[in-house]
Order: C-alpha cells, then sequence, then structure tokens
C-alpha cells in the first residue's frame, strides 16, 4: 500500500485553501436546506458542484503556472492530486455531516473512501481520471449507499471522469485474488478520509492474504500485459510520434516496474531499492529522473490539448519544446533537441526494465526466458563456457561474462560479446549489458583504432544471420555510439518530418534488417534487389554504406555530402581500400538519387536515363545504388515501400543499363515489355487470343515497363468491365490498409484538364492525394490511379467515402460541379507542425521534348488542383505529371510544353511561370490571413 502523502514545499493555498472553502460551502449548505423545501439535496449539490467546478478549475490553473516556474512535472502531478483529494473531503464531510448525518452510527455505517490505481499513487496528470473505492466492512446500507452517491453525483456533476466500486474487505480480498488489475488498483490504495481502522485491515489481509507466496504469478502477469500493451501501441520506443502514456520506454512501463518492485520487494519508495540490491544509486537517480520528465511531459500534454491527450503528436511537439525551453542548434531545431531527450529517457527506462528483470530472475520471482525451469534443472546449473573466450559464458542460452573484470581486463571485451553472441545465435543477459552500459569509458581512441576491434565490428554489421538484432543491443547499451562517435551524434534523434517513422539511429539499424533480408531473399516484394543482391561484387561494402547513409543527418550542411566525408574518415578504419572507400563515399553521397529519379521524373524520356547514367557511371554501382535505395525506402516507416516504387526503379535500372554498358542489355527493352504483356496473357484467364491482342496494343511500352502485374491485371479487367458496360467512364476504388491508402482509378477519355479536374473533384469532396499514376492509351483514353489518404479505419466506411469521391469524379468530368467555386470553400489551413520552404524549378536540360518543372512545398488538400489549374490557365500542355508525397512534403513535377509543342523558353516565361505556381503553394497562408 502506498505511504501517506508527504507535504509539499509550496503553500497548497495557492490552488485551493480548503478551510475557506470549508466555510464557504458550510454556508452555502445552510442557506440552501433551511428553505425547508423539498428537493433541496439535489438543489444543494447542484450548487456544490458549480462552485467545486470553478476552484478545481482555478486549482489546475495555478498548478499549470507553477509547473511554468518551476518545471517539476512530479511535483504538478502531486499538486492535482492532492487538489483531488481535498474536493473529494469536503464533499466527503458535507454528506456525511449535513446530507446524511448519523448521529449513533451501527458498526455497518461505517465507510472509508480510498484513492485507487494512479490516483493512488499520489501522483495525477491533468485529464486522469479518479479512481477511487467505498470500503466497506461488511454489506452496502442505506446511509453507504446515499453518502456514495451523493459523492459521486457532484463529482460527476463537476465534469469529472470517475472510476469507482463499492466493496467490503472481503469482497476486495476475493476479487483481487482472481483479477490482475483489481490486485494491482490495490497494490497504491491510499486512504483518503474514512475508518483508518477498516483500511487498515485492507492493507493486512492484502498483504496476507494476497501478496504471499504470489510473486512470480504477480510477475509474470505483469509482463505479459506489458507485451500486450506495446504490441497495440507498437513495439519500437523509437516511433517519432510516440505516447507518453502506454508506449515503450513510457509512464506505464516506469509504473509496471514500480508495481512490480513494491510487490516482490515490499518497498514504498524507488530509493528503497538501492537497499535491497536491486539498482544502484546512480540508477535510483535516474528512475526518478526519468519520472520527473515523463511527469512533465504528459502534464503539459493534457495542459496544451485541454483533455487527456497521450500521444505527442507533430502539432504538439513544437510548442511542447517551446514550455520546456528547449533551443536550437545548428543544424537541429528546438524540437528534436526535445524529441531527442525524450527518446533518451525512453532508452533509460529500457534499461531499468531490463536492470529489475534480471534481479526478478535472480530471486526466481521470474521465469527463465525461452527455456522451461524443468530444462534448466535438467542442465542443473543452466550454463557452459565458450570455447572462444573464457571470459564469457552461456548461461540459459544468454551470452553473460564470466565475471565483473572481463571489460576491464580486456575492452576488446565489449565488441567481442557482441561479436560471439551474433555467431552463436544467443540472446543477451541483463547483467552483461548492465556492466557494458557501465563501462563505456573503456571505449576509448587506442580501442577505435584497433584493428581487431574493427574487424569484429565489421563481421558483426556483415553477419549473414540477425545483424540488426545485434547491432539494436549495441545500440541500446551506448556501446555502437561510443565506438563510433559519429553514429553516437545521431542516437535518439528525430527528425521533424512525418515522412520518417523512426529516429535515425532505429531507422539506420532497421535499414540494416531490410538489407539483411535482402540477401536472404525472403521477401519477394523487395523486388530487383533480391535479384540484384547475389551478383554483386562486395557485399561488405554495401553493409557499411547502409549503416552510415544517414550519418550526418542533424548537421548545418547537406546530409549526403557530409555523409560522405565521415564515410572517408571511417571506412579505412573498418579495413577498406581506398577505392572501396571512395565507392562507399559516393553511395552516401547519391543514395537519395535513384530514388528522386525513379518517383518524380519521366524514365521513357531518353534525356533522363542519360543524365542517371552520367551519375552512376558503371553497372556495378547502380546495382549497389538500388539496392541501398531499396533497404533506405523499406526502413523509412510502415506502408511507404510498395509495388509501384519497387517498379519504378526497377525500369530506371533496366532502363539505364544500355546506356552504361555500351548498348549491351541481358534485358533490353522491347524483350521486357514481351514478357511484361506475356506474364499478363498467361495471368488472364477466360481472355480469348484476339481480345488479348487488342488489349495488348492500347498500353505504350512505358506502360508495360512502370506498372507492377497486381496493377496490370486490376486495370485490364477494370477496362474490359467498363466497355462491356458501354460507359465511356468509370471509376474504381480499392482500400489498401498496409499503407494507410484509398486507391481510386479512373477511366475516361483523355483531354489536356483531365488531371486538372480529378484533382479538383478529389479536393472538393475533402479528399487528399499522396500518389498519383499517369498513363494513356494509343486510342485516347486515360487509366489514371489516385492515392488518397484514407481517413477511416473500417474498410466499409472508407469504401463507401471512396465511392462518394468516386461520384465527385464523374459528376465533375460530366461538368455537373463548379469546381473552382466549390475547392475554393474547401481549402484548408497550414498544418501548425511544419513550415515547408515552397520552391519551383523551371529546368530545359532534364528532357529533351519537354521543359520540367518541379513544384515542392507544403502538401494540403486541393495543392495539384490548384497547381494544375494554374498550368493550364498559363497556356501550357501537360504532357506528363509525377506525383509524390514525402511526408508533409509535396514534390509534384510536371513535364511541360506550350500549345505548339515546344519547351518553355526566355527568362520572362519562367520567372512568370515561377511566381504564378509559387502563389499556390502560398495560397494556404493567404487563407489563414483571411
Amino acid at each position: 500500500m502506498t505511504e501517506p502523502r508527504r507535504r509539499l514545499d509550496h503553500p497548497f493555498k495557492d490552488l485551493f485553501d480548503i478551510d475557506a472553502m470549508r466555510v464557504e460551502l458550510g454556508t452555502l449548505a445552510r442557506e440552501v436546506l433551511d428553505k425547508g423545501q423539498p428537493g433541496r439535496e439535489i438543489e444543494l449539490r447542484t450548487q456544490l458542484a458549480r462552485r467545486l467546478k470553478t476552484a478545481y478549475q482555478h486549482g489546475h490553473q495555478v498548478a499549470e503556472r507553477w509547473l511554468m516556474v518551476e518545471g517539476s512535472g512530479r511535483r504538478c502531478a502531486e499538486r492535482l492530486s492532492r487538489l483531488q483529494d481535498e474536493i473529494i473531503t469536503l464533499v466527503h464531510e458535507l454528506a456525511v455531516k449535513t446530507l446524511y448525518p448519523s448521529d449513533n452510527p451501527s458498526t455497518s455505517e461505517r465507510m472509508a473512501i480510498v484513492a485507487v490505481g494512479g490516483y493512488g499513487r499520489g501522483l495525477m496528470a491533468p485529464g486522469s481520471d479518479t479512481d477511487i473505492l467505498f470500503l466497506l466492512p461488511y454489506k452496502q446500507t442505506a446511509w453507504g449507499e446515499s453518502v456514495a452517491e451523493a459523492i459521486l453525483y457532484v463529482l460527476w456533476d463537476m465534469g469529472l471522469k470517475v472510476g469507482h466500486a463499492t466493496r467490503s474487505v472481503d469482497e476486495c480480498i476475493r476479487q483481487a485474488r482472481g483479477d490482475m488489475t483489481i490486485r494491482t488498483s490495490l497494490l497504491e490504495a491510499r486512504l483518503l478520509i474514512g475508518e483508518r481502522k477498516l483500511f487498515d485491515e485492507l492493507v493486512e489481509r492484502f498483504d496476507r492474504d494476497v501478496v504471499q507466496g504470489t510473486a512470480v504469478e504477480f510477475v509474470a502477469a505483469k509482463l505479459n500485459e506489458r507485451e500486450e500493451r506495446l504490441k497495440r501501441a507498437g513495439q519500437s520506443r523509437y516511433v517519432v510520434e510516440p505516447n507518453v502514456k502506454d508506449g515503450k520506454g513510457g509512464l506505464r512501463d516506469l509504473h509496471t516496474l514500480f508495481w512490480i518492485a513494491k510487490y516482490v520487494y515490499r518497498v514504498h519508495e524507488t530509493r528503497e531499492l538501492v537497499a535491497k540490491g536491486v539498482f544502484t544509486p546512480e540508477e535510483a537517480k535516474i528512475f526518478r529522473r526519468c519520472e520527473n520528465f515523463l511527469w512533465s511531459v504528459r502534464c503539459h500534454l493534457h495542459f496544451l490539448a485541454g483533455k487527456a491527450e497521450e500521444r505527442l503528436s507533430f502539432d504538439l511537439q513544437r510548442e511542447m519544446a517551446e514550455r520546456l525551453g528547449y533551443l536550437a542548434h545548428p543544424g537541429l531545431k528546438d524540437v528534436e533537441r526535445f524529441m531527442k531527450h525524450y527518446f533518451l529517457v525512453a532508452k533509460d527506462v529500457g534499461d531499468l526494465t531490463a536492470i529489475v528483470s534480471a534481479a526478478l530472475e535472480e530471486r526466481h520471482d521470474k521465469p527463465v526466458p525461452r527455456l522451461d525451469r524443468m530444462i534448466a534443472r535438467l542442465r542443473r546449473s543452466g550454463r557452459r563456457t565458450l570455447k572462444e573466450s573464457a571470459d564469457f559464458i552461456v548461461d540459459n542460452d544468454r551470452i553473460n561474462v564470466a565475471d565483473a573484470s572481463a571489460f576491464g581486463r580486456d575492452p576488446l571485451n565489449l565488441i567481442r560479446i557482441f561479436h560471439l553472441a551474433g555467431k552463436h545465435g544467443l540472446n543477451f543477459h541483463p547483467d552483461a549489458m548492465r556492466l557494458a552500459t557501465r563501462s563505456l569509458k573503456l571505449i576509448d581512441h587506442n580501442l577505435r583504432e584497433s584493428p581487431e576491434a574493427n574487424r569484429l565490428f565489421v563481421e558483426i554489421l556483415c553477419s549473414k544471420e540477425t545483424p540488426e538484432i545485434v547491432l539494436r543491443r549495441m545500440n541500446e547499451t551506448g556501446v555502437l555510439g561510443r565506438f563510433i562517435p559519429e553514429f553516437g551524434r545521431i542516437v535518439a534523434m528525430m527528425q521533424f518530418n512525418m515522412y520518417h517513422s523512426y529516429t535515425v539511429d532505429e531507422h539506420l539499424i532497421r535499414s540494416i534488417g531490410a538489407l539483411s533480408r535482402i540477401e536472404r531473399g525472403d521477401r519477394p516484394d523487395y523486388g530487383l534487389a533480391n535479384e540484384l543482391m547475389p551478383t554483386i561484387k562486395n557485399r561488405q561494402l554495401l553493409y557499411i554504406a547502409v549503416l552510415l547513409h544517414d550519418i550526418a543527418k542533424g548537421r548545418p550542411e547537406d546530409h549526403s555530402i557530409a555523409g560522405a566525408r565521415v564515410a572517408r574518415r571511417l571506412c579505412p578504419r573498418f579495413g577498406l581500400s581506398p577505392v572501396d572507400t571512395d565507392t562507399v563515399a559516393w553511395l552516401i553521397e547519391q543514395h537519395l538519387t535513384m530514388s528522386t529519379i525513379a518517383q518524380s521524373r519521366d524514365l521513357s524520356d531518353r534525356k533522363t536515363i542519360e543524365n542517371f547514367a552520367a551519375v552512376v557511371q558503371n553497372l556495378e554501382r547502380m546495382k549497389l545504388l538500388l539496392i541501398l535505395t531499396t533497404a533506405d525506402i523499406r526502413a523509412v516507416g510502415p506502408g511507404v515501400w510498395n509495388n509501384w516504387k519497387s517498379q519504378l526503379l526497377r525500369t530506371l535500372y533496366h532502363e539505364t543499363e544500355p546506356v552504361i554498358t555500351g548498348g549491351f542489355s541481358e534485358s533490353n527493352r522491347n524483350q521486357r515489355v514481351a514478357r511484361a504483356q506475356a506474364e499478363l496473357r498467361t495471368a488472364l484467364t477466360g481472355w480469348d487470343a484476339a481480345a488479348l491482342d487488342a488489349y495488348m496494343g492500347r498500353h505504350y511500352p512505358t506502360y508495360w515497363l512502370q506498372t507492377d502485374r497486381v496493377h496490370q491485371m486490376e486495370h485490364a479487367r477494370f477496362i474490359r468491365d467498363t466497355e462491356e458496360q458501354g460507359k465511356a467512364l468509370a471509376t474504381r476504388a480499392k482500400t489498401d490498409p498496409e499503407r494507410g491508402i484509398t486507391e481510386l482509378t479512373v477511366f475516361a477519355p483523355d483531354h489536356p484538364k483531365l488531371l486538372a479536374v480529378i484533382a479538383g473533384a478529389c479536393a472538393s469532396a475533402g479528399a487528399h492525394i499522396v500518389d498519383a499514376q499517369i498513363s494513356t492509351t494509343t486510342d485516347g483514353r486515360a487509366l489514371d490511379t489516385i492515392s488518397l489518404t484514407r481517413a477511416f479505419e473500417q474498410d466499409e466506411d472508407e469504401v463507401r467515402r471512396a465511392d462518394r469521391i468516386a461520384g465527385a469524379i464523374e459528376k465533375a468530368l460530366a461538368g455537373e460541379i463548379k469546381l473552382p467555386e466549390v475547392v475554393a470553400r474547401r481549402i484548408p489551413k497550414r498544418p501548425r507542425a511544419f513550415t515547408v520552404e515552397p520552391e519551383v524549378t523551371l529546368n530545359n536540360s532534364w528532357s529533351n521534348r519537354h521543359t520540367v518543372i518541379e513544384v515542392s512545398g507544403l502538401d494540403r488538400p486541393g495543392l495539384l488542383y490548384g497547381l494544375t489549374q494554374t498550368l493550364s490557365r498559363l497556356n501550357l500542355n501537360i504532357a506528363s505529371a509525377h506525383i509524390a508525397t514525402f511526408g508533409e512534403r509535396a514534390v509534384d513535377v510536371f513535364y511541360v510544353t506550350d500549345l505548339m509543342g515546344a519547351k518553355i523558353m526566355g527568362a520572362a516565361r519562367h520567372s512568370a511561370i515561377r511566381r504564378a505556381l509559387l502563389q499556390v503553394l502560398d495560397a494556404d497562408d493567404e487563407a489563414n490571413a483571411a
């Protein structure tokens, strides 16, 4: 049970003067009840609730001011809990003394009001629920029911979220035995007001009849709960919009640790775990520091959102950084520095979890991981030595140090332990990881420059087993960042954008995992990378390039250029030759090039291919770059990699291959088109030969090269069904839950303003376009696939929405909707969280036939419509469009000519086009100013 609350340093009367309020409410009660009319109890409760609500809101305002002044989240949580205590105390006093007095109470007319759960801990966030237990000696009585109802009605009328239960001591004990949630809530029970003897009886019986002898059961249940919770919230603690309460490394993890420690070690404060030998004094200090930081973030979050918001979303992160006093540094925004601190704290919470788990295992209060206890007994000690080094042992399938001096005796062991774990497929013992973290100072210049240490590290990195897992553990202990200081700079670094779902270090480690899966060939959706991987000459330099490709993030200069410079320093240390070092540096400098060209350039334009060939120069580099690009995109976040991007990379590779090989190609363009058509013929069952021949002839070669097989089959059936129904215009919707999008396919007669009309219709329906695949047929039809952000979680709801959007497109193409007027009303305001510098580039050297216009800016619904309408108004003909979205940034590329089919010439004409498009990008700013 929880100790009585501690007095705060600052006077509590700033928040709530209970003595003055007691007098005020007493006067109010007399005034209402003395009227002697029926129903005055209800009127009194209503007036009490109104007055207390005002006082409660004032108390929150004062608590927020104190939080801003002193910055202590725990203090704020204590104050808010104390405020709630005093309000419940006052309401209880009025209930038992004024509303339902009992001059000579019987033994059953006793009650204790007990705070349980988080409230019992004496800590509350501004939006926390109030969980209370009405504790009775026996069964419920009329008096007890009336008192409990009076208290609850006042709290409810105040607008508070109250969780409540009414139970006898016997009921509490019985239910705690069978329900782990109730057991946990009672573990933190705290008497608010009422019968102390009744509460003491609950405490004594809970310890004797529930807790004793059940530690293993409780620990297993709490750890299982944690696993289930993290599955729901996301297993990685490095997601860029973390859940402060329930996410990995959040407050709930700290609470779980304390519940376990309290249950097993029977302690009341974290500092008592030092005396129990669980934490060192420094680790206990880390626990308190993490707790205070997370409470600060959570309290600020609730105050900012005005509700119980637990997700640290982008639109709140910047304000949080300002409230907490973070400042920008060169290369890092204030919000990125705040989030880096957050993720470092989350990492510390993870370390503390491992420490407590190890301590429990020593006490046998936690099941041995991965092995049944019976098997462990059959192994006797469960330990064996490793033949490679006497400094390490295998303890229940986990690598551990033979003694506490293993790292001090030979600092190389700080690298060797990870090498041996990867080599033998071993997990890591928490004691070894704890000792490694304490021994980081042993990693000095001599160890970093040691040929043997670097050889072992490169073998870890390039392992064909599970390099991602081993590297992540190296990172979590701090060894990776200490061994490679440049990596240490990007540990827990967040990129403040919607494109990357993970911190920089987590992204790099996940990239290695993706590369490892490419090499194993167990993910067919990785496309051409799987086929090329066995053909590369030096897999080692590819792994190094993937690990280092974003290592210079957070610097004032371009991270690709700075990263290449870092690679030139590190690669010789890793044992690479000058030639291989140059290749790694080149890969890092160009790691965004292939993705950018594939997604935003016309791959049927000869100039695009020639320009890319001039960058890659030889086939081996292009292979390496494609594989790196695949691993990079795959590790950005869920749903970012897809078959369309895979197909674009494949097309760019095969289109460029003949150029850089002097005309020779293993698979020339015509052969690839023929192969794609043959595969589709095989897949399309039920079509006669003449119909297939006619259909194949309707698409240009570009379609066959840039459209993946799944979409080719869907398009063929869609077009056939449309024409069998005699329609000139048709739309089709399909949801893609994995990518979080909905695809709309439009088949219609082609005309210059078609894309603008489709984009306008989507905007008029409130739909947000994030990608578009635009193609035309040889018989003058357009086949456009538009990707929209998903609005509903359930497929049924999303399909209905997609049908409404499709209907809007058909009406717009039929001229039944006046798009300019409708879209003008739907232009939203710019998302507050992000700013993107608008940029418009016109280039005549990127294409032999067209002027290429690249537009980059903050994405929003209606943007594509505004851009295409403007191009049309400027008398520009859009030959092809390439629409891409990278989080909050839209990058739209248009290949255009004038009405005579010529490139756009003249500086004045270019300037006019640029000004007009910039006005579209700034339209949302104008809306905000209006």
